[in-house]
């Protein structure tokens, strides 16, 4: 569903605000800036928040989120994030779902076209993380920052960033 008011220009004919998605934005940035899990401006900070914020975004299937309680909230999210979750193909999902609805109705949705961005630069970025599939013992006594590092999509980084955030709030 789309989020309602948002989706058409004014009858002045400006342009409409993504407020949805901002509003999803802005949760995912307060409940990782309150973990105070990585520094704001960095990489891995964006892509907690971006995954976060795609989680609540595309979680609100009422078209409701202005009106949302965080805390109310919480506990879908953090089934959502969780690991064993296929939170990769839900989101594509969902995203099909919402990019559908919006050509069916023929308007324009802000807040989807944001999301959409989103997505394909978690997608499309690749960070470089340790190798949790690394043997153990292999690498010897090296550090967790001298031992084996892997490219791998931001989103995969970013996704336990913002459920631990959650679990943290």
């Amino acid at each position: 569903m789309l989020h309602r008011g948002h989706e058409t220009a004014d009858d002045d004919g400006g342009l409409a605000v993504p407020m949805a998605w901002l509003y999803a934005e802005y949760i995912a940035d307060e409940l990782l800036r309150s973990g105070d899990l990585m520094p704001p401006a960095s990489v891995e900070f964006r892509a907690g928040r971006d995954a976060l914020a795609l989680t609540v975004f595309l979680s609100d299937t009422g078209g409701e989120l202005s009106g949302i309680r965080v805390v109310s909230q919480l506990e879908t999210w953090m089934s959502l994030t969780a690991y064993d979750r296929p939170w990769e193909d839900w989101v594509r999902e969902r995203m099909a779902d919402l990019a559908a609805d919006a050509c069916a109705r023929g308007v324009p949705c802000p807040d989807l076209a944001l999301a959409e961005a989103a997505w394909r630069w978690l997608e499309e970025t690749e960070l470089l993380a340790p190798d949790l599939d690394a043997v153990p013992g292999r690498a010897g006594a090296l550090s967790e920052d001298e031992g084996p590092q892997v490219w791998t999509p931001a989103w995969q980084l970013g996704l336990p960033l913002g459920h631990l955030a959650i679990h943290l709030f």
